[in-house]
């Protein structure tokens, strides 16, 4: 039996982006579902001059977090979760509706690649050419791992099917924009691996960077893709030991310290005190002003 399809569309701030990636997916969907977590930038004034959208919003926590609140909400078993930077292609969109006609009992969800590209440049190398998610799943199925970045949808091997036809991907068109997001997923990948367990390393800090960037670049072939391909395995670099330096901060960083906090947190003076206080200013102001006293006191 042919099934319906929910596209879900996680989103927050995506104004150049929300339009063209769900003019992208209407022709495949029954239903497109945008998750909101807070725009300020008019995002979802297009939706509703797009039309046809529903629209659900929560506060972001993190990514998995937010696409397991949202998946439920869908309204048909099938749900292909579309990010705002993605584009659904003619391709891919048929490849889906073939599949949907009568999907197998036996496959719960489905990677799909991604052809990535990096401030307008596309990237076929740098490790980003094996770039694969899960996308294409059932909703009832399927839930995110509890993870802080780069959670999958947890499904067995077994149980996924793989498409031919790939994404594409915008990653980003500024690299001021790219600079925030990896120090964002260098802190949730930091808490990642201190909830793995794992502990923080003066040689993976010293390591990790230089041995990444010449995986990338020069067994990965990054320097096939020129200059855009040799900022990607530089700043993908820098992330390894950006996330390496943010576990030893967990660890070993020294806070700073906060005397407003610790003011309020001062018990406050008690009445007793603060008479005596008020005695001991008065007592003086007497004496002042009564010169009698002091000469019988001599």
């Amino acid at each position: 039996m042919e099934e319906k399809l929910t596209v879900l569309i996680p989103c927050k701030n995506e104004r150049r982006n929300i339009r063209p990636c769900i003019e992208s997916s209407q022709s495949i969907a029954d239903e497109i579902l945008v998750a909101d977590s807070g725009s300020t930038d008019g995002t979802l004034d297009i939706v509703r001059q797009i039309g046809g959208c529903r629209i659900i919003q929560r506060e972001y926590v993190n990514s998995a977090d937010f696409k397991n609140w949202a998946i439920p909400q869908a309204r048909h078993n099938w749900i292909l979760l579309v990010d705002a930077d993605e584009r659904v292609s003619a391709d891919l969109a048929t490849e889906i509706q073939q599949l949907l006609v009568s999907p197998p009992d036996e496959v719960d969800g489905y990677w799909i690649g991604r052809n990535n590209h990096f401030l307008g440049y596309p990237i076929r190398h740098c490790g980003w050419n094996s770039d694969d998610v899960i996308r294409l799943f059932r909703r009832d199925a399927s839930r995110y791992q509890t993870r802080w970045v780069h959670a999958e949808v947890a499904l067995p091997a077994s149980r996924t099917g793989r498409l031919k036809v790939p994404f594409d991907h915008y990653t980003t068109w500024d690299s001021d924009e790219y600079i925030f997001k990896l120090n964002r997923y260098a802190s949730w990948g930091a808490l990642n691996m201190n909830d793995a367990g794992r502990r923080p390393s003066r040689w993976g800090m010293i390591t990790r960077m230089p041995l990444r960037f010449l995986q990338l670049y020069f067994l990965r072939l990054g320097f096939l893709d020129g200059i855009p391909g040799l900022q990607v395995c530089m700043y993908t670099a820098f992330y390894s030991f950006l996330k390496q330096a943010k576990l030893w901060e967990l660890h070993h960083a020294i806070q700073q310290p906060d005397p407003e906090a610790e003011r309020r947190a001062a018990p406050p003076a008690s009445p007793a005190a603060s008479l005596d206080f008020v005695e001991t200013q008065r007592v003086p102001a007497e004496s002042k002003t009564d010169p009698m006293q002091v000469r019988r006191a001599a």
